[in-house]
């Protein structure tokens, strides 16, 4: 059975007291707005034109600020598995999806999406 998954989405951590000023700074760099999420309103968000990567700068409740990146797949747990066996390993199951850490310790998300969404035009096909 094959499964899909792709890089999706930078995401920028800020402390709470620095998040509204690193939010300004990055809509600035950009020159784009980000919007809050609705069903998650700790985060803003933005495409970034001419690329299938998004921005997604998160405020943190506690934790130092950091980026990290968060890959979709269609399948949770085969892709999770793929990349525990090239050396990551699971933190936390959060929101329905992985927080996870790369062999150096540096944090990543893995995060489903609905069947269909991704294809062999936008992500990659990994046959098991």
């Amino acid at each position: 059975m094959s499964h899909y998954s792709r890089l999706d989405k930078i995401v920028i951590d800020a402390a709470d007291a620095d998040h509204d000023r690193e939010l300004a700074f990055w809509q600035g760099a950009l020159g784009t707005p980000m919007s809050q999420v609705q069903r998650f309103p700790e985060y803003h968000w933005a495409d970034l034109p001419g690329a299938q990567l998004s921005l997604l700068v998160q405020r943190l409740d506690t934790g130092s600020p950091r980026v990290h990146l968060d890959i979709h797949t269609d399948d949770l747990e085969a892709e999770v598995s793929r990349l525990e066996g090239l050396g990551a390993r699971r933190v936390i199951t959060t929101n329905g999806w992985w927080i996870m850490e790369d062999p150096a310790g540096l944090p990543f998300c893995v995060i489903p999406e609905p069947p269909g969404r991704l294809t062999d035009d936008n992500a990659h096909r990994w046959d098991s």
